[in-house]
C-alpha cells in the first residue's frame, strides 16, 4: 500500500488517481504526519459494499437465532405462499 501526502493527492490527483487504477491498491492519505483517510479504486469499493451487505444480512440472521425469531421450514413455506399469491 502506498502512502501519500494529502499536499500531494491536492497537487497531483489525476496522477494519483491514475496509478491507484492501474494498481487496484488503496493509497493511505496522511495529513500532518497522521493516518486522514484512504483512497481505493471504485470496483474495490463496489466489492467492499457488497460484501459488508451480505455480512450484515447474516448478522440479523444470526440475531434472530439468538431472539429465537425464527419459523420452521413449513411454516414459511406456507407464509411464502400466501404472500406470492
Amino acid at each position: 500500500m502506498r502512502t501519500e501526502l494529502v499536499t500531494t493527492l491536492k497537487r497531483k490527483a489525476t496522477a494519483v488517481i491514475s496509478q491507484l487504477t492501474a494498481d487496484q491498491e488503496p493509497v493511505l492519505i496522511t495529513q500532518h504526519g497522521l493516518p486522514a483517510a484512504y483512497l481505493i479504486d471504485v470496483q474495490t469499493y463496489e466489492v467492499m459494499q457488497n460484501r459488508l451487505t451480505l455480512l450484515e444480512g447474516i448478522a440479523r440472521g444470526e440475531k434472530a437465532i439468538l431472539e429465537e425469531r425464527v419459523l420452521s421450514h413449513r411454516e414459511a413455506k406456507l407464509r411464502m405462499a400466501r404472500w406470492l399469491a
